[in-house]
């Protein structure tokens, strides 16, 4: 199976299954003197698990991150660092997976699951490992926020960033009631807290619907320099779109305004500027921070619309290997709405996006222009 890498400078692979006996990852081109060890790596791992509140998948995985190589320690790095620092070297990343249960989706084994990636996987390779998706799994997507917490170390305190469920099935939240510090008090990442009992009702009559629903999450990033992407080939907004599309069960993707840019006139879609003390201060931000593929300085700005997901208690009508025309169920634990995990992984990969573009930036325009930006 190719293609299980994504950046360029700071380029990532991952590798493991959802029911194997662990999942990985090597970070290499991270540069080296960077304080880092596994308690930098936890805290965005926790916030993904599965297992932490009842409206997510009951799969008890501890996601427990180990270091396996690409950090060093000696009584000079402790006194100056308070722990181990990178080395340049390829950072190795393992999760044991410890909470399997491969029985229930013995029923599927030769049945394809509208929706889900099992009839793609097998016309393409002509094996598929049907016990909880396999690779195809969300499982996977751990090792992205182990990952993203390393390049967040690459970033610097300068770099925020912040994911939110902007909306789940019909129900949106109020922006003007938005507070980013209600993400951290609710199991839904909801920056609203009037919405959160609005979607409890929705969420509980999906799941006894035997069916999920689907989400769209907000990913900012604030700090970001200016200066970041090219003009062609490798423009940041196209970057991003794509490691946010390859997250599992993203349909759509959107930078600044999106679509709505559709319906404005042109006077309203520009980004105005004024002078400012140190350099341009822009009276709006459409573009979401991007221009001609170049940062702006602005807050990065994307959405992502996550599909409900495939794997429901309701029967649907598909075709097993034979190709003989079967109703499907499926059994096991599921998230009735994969978007509420997908909030710490859009984080993730928007910082490995950012880091891979500091770095090619700091490679070609030299350690003056970051210095000139404060990095």
């Amino acid at each position: 199976m190719s293609h299980n890498s994504f950046g360029h400078l700071f380029r990532v692979t991952t590798w493991g299954e959802s029911h194997g006996p662990a999942i990985g990852a090597v970070v290499d081109g991270c540069p080296p003197g960077i304080a880092l060890q596994e308690s930098d790596l936890q805290p965005f791992l926790d916030a993904r698990r599965p297992g932490g509140s009842r409206y997510v998948t009951q799969r008890q995985e501890l996601d427990h991150v180990r270091i396996l190589s690409g950090t060093f320690v000696d009584a000079a790095i402790l006194a100056e660092f308070g722990g181990p620092v990178t080395t340049g070297a390829p950072i190795a990343l393992q999760i044991e997976n410890i909470d399997q249960r491969s029985k229930d989706y013995a029923e599927i084994a030769d049945r394809y699951r509208p929706g889900h990636a099992d009839y793609t996987y097998d016309v393409k390779y002509g094996v598929r490992d049907y016990r909880g998706g396999g690779r195809s799994s969300a499982r996977e997507t751990a090792m992205r926020v182990a990952a993203g917490a390393i390049a967040r170390q690459v970033l610097g305190p300068r770099v925020q960033i912040r994911a939110a469920l902007v909306q789940m099935g019909p129900h949106g939240v109020d922006r003007g009631n938005w507070d980013w510090a209600e993400t951290t008090r609710n199991p839904f990442w909801a920056p609203d807290p009037a919405i959160v009992p609005v979607w409890e009702r929705h969420l509980e009559e999906r799941r006894l619907a035997g069916s999920s629903t689907g989400a769209v999450i907000e990913v900012v990033a604030e700090g970001v320099p200016a200066g970041l992407g090219a003009p062609l080939y490798g423009k940041l907004d196209a970057d991003i779109a794509a490691a946010l599309m390859g997250i599992n069960a993203v349909k759509g993707v959107e930078i600044g305004a999106g679509f709505a840019a559709a319906a404005m006139a042109g006077e309203d879609a520009a980004d105005e500027m004024r002078a400012g003390p140190a350099g341009p201060v822009f009276l709006a931000n459409h573009n979401g921070g991007v221009l001609g593929g170049i940062s702006t300085g602005q807050p990065i700005v994307a959405r992502l619309a996550v599909k409900p997901t495939s794997s429901i208690l309701t029967p649907r009508r598909s075709i097993d290997a034979t190709g003989a025309e079967v109703d499907i169920r499926t059994k096991g634990r599921h998230d009735p709405c994969v978007g509420i995990r997908a909030a710490p992984v859009a984080e993730a990969m928007l910082a490995c996006v950012l880091a891979d573009h500091w770095l090619r930036a700091l490679a070609q325009n030299g350690q003056g222009w970051a210095e000139n930006i404060g990095g």
